[in-house]
């Protein structure tokens, strides 16, 4: 497993770490595989999304705050119930395929962190798994 560190610096908000990413898939040497990234925190998410506008980021974390407001009939003693909230609906995983050493992400994509209780200092850890069975994949589709 490898891993990288995120210091965020609001209560919540989005970090492109794609280039982080595809560092650790390069680091790995795996040709042809699976990337794993996966937040081990409660209160965090990772996910993936646009990446040409950053103002969309702006606009997803306005969105959540909607749904679920920070001041709200909780009960967690920590106050900090909407942060968990927000992190289940994200989730705490993504997965990319890698081809010739590059994570397979759309024209727009990239992979976010997502910050719901900030700011802190997080983990984000990936692991990278080769293709073992030495098939080529042709590309079919069903």
């Amino acid at each position: 497993m490898l891993q990288f560190a995120v210091a965020t610096t609001t209560r919540s908000e989005m970090i492109d770490v794609t280039d982080q990413v595809q560092g650790l898939v390069r680091h790995s040497g795996i040709r042809s595989g699976i990337c794993h990234v996966y937040v081990p925190h409660t209160t965090a998410a990772v996910t993936i999304n646009e990446n040409a506008d950053p103002t969309i980021r702006r606009d997803v974390v306005v969105a959540l705050d909607s749904l679920v407001p920070w001041s709200g009939n909780y009960q967690h003693s920590e106050g900090n119930s909407a942060a968990h909230i927000k992190a289940i609906l994200v989730g705490p995983s993504v997965e990319v395929f890698v081809e010739d050493g590059q994570l397979q992400l759309g024209t727009w994509q990239g992979i976010f962190f997502c910050e719901f209780d900030g700011p802190r200092r997080r983990q984000v850890w990936v692991k990278v798994v080769g293709d073992e069975s030495g098939i080529q994949d042709k590309g079919a589709r069903i």
